[in-house]
């Protein structure tokens, strides 16, 4: 059963942005939670150059077949050129958390 739901990370440049996609997730019933984690360094190669920024990482809560439509928000919204999203599995959780998601996700608004 859980195997059906995603974590997704998505970096942000700061809280402003991060939190109109974390809005714009749960208002359009893409994610039921988005966590905003500030205080992130990130150090990585960028055009010839390794950069090192702070940044803002997101924690997206949802199910596996809402995936596409996250990435496809989070492309269609984000500052950044080629923004990080990732998705991993679930394998484990409380039953009544995950149940939880679904509902939001199938909440009609």
């Amino acid at each position: 059963m859980s195997s059906q739901y995603r974590i997704v990370y998505c970096t942000c440049p700061d809280t402003d942005h991060a939190g109109r996609l974390a809005r714009g997730l749960v208002e359009n019933q893409l994610a039921a939670c988005v966590n905003i984690v500030p205080g992130l360094t990130s150090v990585y190669p960028w055009q010839g150059n390794v950069e090192t920024d702070s940044e803002v990482l997101l924690l997206i809560k949802t199910r596996a077949d809402r995936y596409q439509a996250v990435e496809t928000f989070i492309q269609t919204h984000h500052p950044y050129e080629l923004p990080e999203v990732v998705a991993v599995s679930i394998d484990q959780g409380s039953k009544g958390y995950l149940d939880w998601i679904s509902e939001c996700l199938n909440a009609s608004r």
